[in-house]
């Protein structure tokens, strides 16, 4: 489903709009005040950068107090009912806000912040954990690509008008407190439409001691370790994102000599690069969690944070150079930042979005919402690490460009231990790549896999990466069957072993391996997982289908399951097939050719033969080899 069209989903269209006026209400508003401490707009005793720092600790002090709270919340009671409440709570902070402003009282804006920020905290587990109950596995990378796209989109234009209206002359805090309340209420109207979102722990106890639920919720996010690494690698991007964001006032004004609009464009650039990486990724993933955009966004978060650094050293203004944003944009020396900036979005949001959703996926669902808690408890934590590192590196004596520099650094080595963590990662990237460079890879009748549930499917063997294609097009993990001598192929080895393939041998080479591998087919089975097999036990020698072996009877009368007929079409010919002679002896042999998957219905697994099952294949693939 695109992006228009789950726009216009009643499962998802009033959530969409109902977060994003949030997003941008928070915005509105913390810039305004922002802005009005800065002028020394409000009465107070305290210096303008005591209380911009202030407000930004009031903002996230709720996320740590709070967010275990949120959590159990989140997975006791029925979610849509929670987000109205939610947004009538943003209502009345909004009006405490208009009084505060009214009488540019310090302290009623600073409470009005903080429950802003309690309005977020109890919003966060919500939001990402109504995602999984409201839209289809297929939907939830561009459902999450939406959100997280939107957001930013969100932070860019609260912060531009925030700014905007509370500079008006004489009546500018007055206009931002009606405009702040009025979109409170659209927020209110909108979230009427969200429709149920049964509880996932209805059972539940609340328990109100917030550091003993603190770290009960970070013991719910460590119990699967996959889960809990995403949720490691999401933080390190807040506070990637967090430790670049603070420099742009410097790369602007101090570094660049640009005005306050040079900076307001370096930040839209970076959040439109956001925006469009999440949508992006939406597309790259075709419908499935794609784990291996993952390490691809890691890698261009290091290399343009790199080449930032020698770009903002190239393009550092002389004393005294001022710019507006017309000689920004004029200036070739500055598109080179511009770019990089964006690029830094767009490869941010490669990273985020895909481990966004496998946290959702992967989550036990009486637990989600903690789980989500947890992640933004997390997430807050390394902010306020980034926000303090950034001050003490500054104060150290390094430049921005040298904290460019840094950040890459670090940003690498955080990918290369995440990675060596959870292998998963690299080998879905390194599938990724092979279904995204060598190969242009269609799909049909996919739609016949089961959603859940054991199933064993059948395919011609055409070459040494079927394995791969199959993996790449399918939603779900796959266990592949496969002969020893290629399970143990270099490099391929590696994605074999990271998917848990099950190597086998014939009975005259080695009868035990045999054996586990039938041993380990039928517990696999049993566990609810899709098992592929390969029926002719080898690779073709010259494009056509070989006879299909019994064993696949063998598989499923000890494990009755429905089978799944499918045919690869195209992998003949390429460099891994074995036209005219040994595969991969020829390189560059039919690159970014175009293959296909067809899968049949399934067929029950009562009276089913390798004959019948030979037959169906067969059919599926046609004269296309």
């Amino acid at each position: 489903m695109g992006e228009t069209t789950l726009l216009r989903s009643r499962r998802f269209a009033p959530f969409f709009w109902t977060q994003f006026q949030g997003a941008l209400n928070d915005n509105v508003f913390k810039n305004a005040l922002v802005i009005l401490f800065a002028f020394g707009a409000a009465s107070s005793t305290l210096s303008t950068d005591t209380l911009v720092n202030i407000a930004g600790g009031v903002f996230i002090l709720p996320f740590f107090l709070f967010s275990a709270t949120a959590g159990q919340l989140a997975d006791k009671y029925e979610k849509s009912r929670l987000v109205r409440l939610v947004k009538v709570i943003e209502i009345g902070v909004m009006c405490i806000a208009a009084l505060g402003f009214a009488r540019r009282s310090v302290w009623l804006l600073m409470t009005a912040l903080f429950l802003m920020g309690v309005h977020s905290t109890l919003f966060g587990p919500v939001k990402y954990s109504i995602l999984p109950q409201h839209l289809r596995e297929e939907e939830l990378v561009g459902g999450n690509a939406m959100i997280e796209g939107a957001t930013f989109v969100a932070i860019l234009v609260g912060t531009l008008v925030g700014g905007v209206l509370v500079s008006i002359p004489g009546w500018g805090p007055t206009i931002v407190a009606a405009v702040t309340i009025a979109i409170a209420v659209s927020g209110y109207l909108t979230s009427r439409g969200v429709p149920l979102a049964p509880s996932q722990a209805p059972t539940l106890r609340i328990g109100w001691n917030p550091v003993a639920e603190t770290l009960r919720t970070i013991r719910f996010t460590r119990e699967n370790r996959t889960v809990f690494l995403s949720i490691l690698g999401i933080s390190w991007f807040w506070f990637y994102g967090a430790l670049f964001l603070a420099q742009f006032p410097g790369l602007g004004h101090a570094l660049l000599g640009g005005d306050e609009h040079v900076v307001t464009l370096l930040l839209a650039i970076f959040s439109v690069g956001i925006g469009l990486g999440c949508f992006l990724c939406e597309r790259l993933s075709d419908g499935k969690i794609e784990l291996g955009l993952v390490p691809f966004g890691s890698i261009g978060l290091s290399l343009f944070a790199l080449d930032l650094f020698f770009a903002a050293r190239a393009a550092a203004a002389a004393p005294g150079t001022a710019i507006g944003v017309g000689e920004f944009v004029r200036g070739l020396r500055y598109w080179r930042i511009a770019a990089d900036l964006s690029l830094i979005g767009v490869f941010g949001g490669f990273f985020v979005v895909p481990l966004l959703a496998l946290v959702q996926r992967r989550s036990v669902p009486a637990h989600r919402s903690r789980i989500i808690a947890g992640n933004n408890i997390i997430n807050a934590l390394f902010m306020v690490v980034a926000a303090g590192l950034g001050v003490i590196l500054r104060a150290r004596g390094l430049t921005i460009p040298q904290l460019f520099l840094f950040t890459s650094i670090v940003n690498a080595c955080v990918a290369v231990y995440i990675y060596s963590l959870v292998p998963e990662f690299l080998m879905r990237f390194l599938v990724f790549l092979l279904v995204h460079t060598v190969y242009r890879v269609r799909r049909h009748g996919t739609d016949h896999l089961p959603d859940e549930g054991a199933a064993v499917l059948v395919c011609n063997h055409v070459s040494y990466v079927d394995a791969l294609v199959i993996s790449a097009v399918c939603r779900r993990p796959i266990r592949f069957v496969m002969d020893h001598h290629i399970f143990r192929i270099p490099v391929l080895n590696f994605v074999f072993r990271t998917s848990h393939a099950i190597p086998i041998a014939s009975a005259k080479e080695d009868a035990s391996m045999k054996a586990r591998a039938f041993d380990e087919v039928a517990k696999a089975l049993g566990e609810g997982e899709l098992v592929c097999i390969f029926p002719e036990g080898r690779l073709s020698g010259d494009g056509e289908l070989s006879p299909f072996r019994p064993g696949v009877e063998q598989i499923v009368r000890r494990t009755p399951v429905p089978i799944v007929p499918m045919a690869l079409r195209g992998l003949w010919g390429s460099f891994f097939s074995r036209k005219d002679g040994a595969a991969m002896r020829r390189p560059f042999r039919r690159v970014w050719s175009r293959i296909e998957l067809v899968c049949g219905p399934a067929l029950p697994p009562e009276g089913v033969t390798a004959a019948s099952l030979e037959e169906a294949v067969l059919a599926l693939r046609g004269d296309a080899r």
